[in-house]
């Protein structure tokens, strides 16, 4: 079982958490996942797509989060929270649709990143939970993934297409595709043996 949450990374701010993850703390992306959660299930709650499950939305939405979390440039007019929500939902919103267009079937296999309803609460034992679940996927992710899907899915993260991935890695569209569903089997099964 993890330790809660530091108290110096709960009390320190948003974008002071922002630049301690660009700068590799990993402990500093925890807190940022563990206190942006239950904002990213509330989206995930009130969207409604296709084929998509709230649990699917919820891993949608915790990718937004996480593309956030890299493409945040503090001096902006906006907070973290909202510009966060934003990603979030504009995540959510871009999944629904693909869902609804039949265009891209793999999200009908995405992995929810929670076996939880959907509605998070703020009591000790869900924020625990959600600390220990993000905790497990980071770790998870760093020890599984290869150097090429690490490039590949935070270039993904951070907003770009296929096409952008591929040009900017110099691989072709489908080795960009073969790595991504790469990391979502290996997330799958990950997460199947940390339940």
């Amino acid at each position: 079982m993890s330790s809660p949450v530091s108290e110096v990374y709960m009390n320190a701010a948003d974008t002071e958490l922002v630049r301690m993850t660009k700068d590799g703390d990993r402990a500093a992306l925890n807190a940022l996942l563990h206190r942006h959660t239950a904002m990213v299930r509330a989206i995930a709650s009130r969207s409604f797509g296709a084929s998509l499950e709230t649990d699917d939305l919820v891993q949608e939405g915790m990718l937004g989060l996480l593309a956030a979390v890299y493409s945040y440039v503090p001096d902006q007019a906006a907070s973290f929270h909202t510009y966060a929500s934003v990603c979030v939902s504009n995540r959510i919103a871009s999944a629904v649709r693909a869902a609804s267009r039949l265009k891209h079937s793999p999200l009908n296999s995405y992995v929810p990143l929670s076996e939880a309803d959907g509605s998070a609460g703020n009591n000790p034992e869900d924020l625990v939970l959600a600390e220990e679940q993000a905790e497990y996927l980071l770790s998870f992710l760093s020890k599984s993934l290869t150097a090429l899907e690490t490039k590949v899915l935070r270039l993904h993260l951070t907003g770009k297409n296929y096409t952008a991935i591929a040009e900017e890695l110099n691989i072709n569209v489908k080795s960009v595709d073969n790595a991504l569903q790469r990391v979502r089997a290996k997330l799958k099964f990950g997460l199947q043996e940390g339940s």
